[in-house]
């Protein structure tokens, strides 16, 4: 399992078709924008990676669909180029600039892509920061989070609540979020995982009640955690 940082790399710098990263790619783009609204299929997703264009006659014609897919592709291979780095308040700017990238949003200048918002927002009806106060909160959370000796799989579940909640930019904090558990078990020798967007009431239901217990969002992502992990084992466990 320490070996799946080191594999993903060696497979994307390789363009090894069929492998984790090949999987990974497909899989976690599909599941994290659907979560958030987008209506490309999984095989639509699968298309425009293998293919860089999109299937004939496809009904999805959103075309920020589309382009937030290709972006999340790129983003993971940055996620993978800095996985071994320290979590930084710079960093998780530069992977919401690269998300949100050639959007329709990105044209909109109160928006603020790769900034944090200037507008107030909220997440699951529940309130978040005000926008005045993002800075502070997330360098707060950062300065907390770095300074853990060791992190743990409930270290990185904690440090999504608390993003999600102060929720800094105006859209994307999800897929963001959501990424950056991705980096985090990977950059501390844990086996990752992916929301999937059948589990989307769970993993919403974990934030939402997260206070009161956190076995909600525990079991929902280590639910996650092994059905990644069934995958890992397929793909990099040697053959006899």
């Amino acid at each position: 399992m320490e070996n799946i940082l080191s594999s993903l790399i060696f497979q994307k710098e390789h363009k090894i078709k069929g492998s984790l990263y090949h999987y990974t790619q497909i899989n976690f783009t599909y599941n994290s924008n659907r979560i958030e609204g987008s209506k490309l299929t999984e095989d639509e997703t699968r298309y425009i990676y293998e293919t860089n264009t999109l299937i004939a006659d496809s009904p999805s014609t959103n075309v920020d669909d589309i382009v937030e897919t290709s972006n999340h592709f790129y983003l993971f291979d940055r996620m993978l180029d800095t996985a071994s780095e320290p979590l930084t308040e710079n960093l998780i700017k530069e992977y919401h600039r690269i998300l949100k990238n050639g959007t329709t949003d990105s044209r909109i200048s109160w928006f603020n892509v790769g900034e944090y918002k200037k507008l107030e927002n909220e997440v699951g009806g529940l309130e978040t920061t005000s926008p005045k106060d993002v800075s502070r909160e997330i360098n707060k959370l950062l300065e907390e989070y770095n300074s853990k000796e060791k992190v743990t799989f409930s270290d990185i579940l904690e440090f999504h609540y608390k993003f999600e909640i102060i929720h800094p930019f105006q859209d994307g904090n999800g897929r963001i979020g959501r990424l950056i558990m991705f980096k985090e078990c990977l950059k501390n020798d844990i086996v990752p995982f992916i929301i999937e967007d059948n589990y989307k009431a769970y993993y919403y239901r974990g934030l939402s009640k997260y206070k009161e217990d956190k076995k909600y969002l525990e079991d929902t992502c280590l639910l996650m955690q092994d059905i990644y992990g069934i995958k890992v084992k397929k793909f990099l466990t040697p053959s006899n």
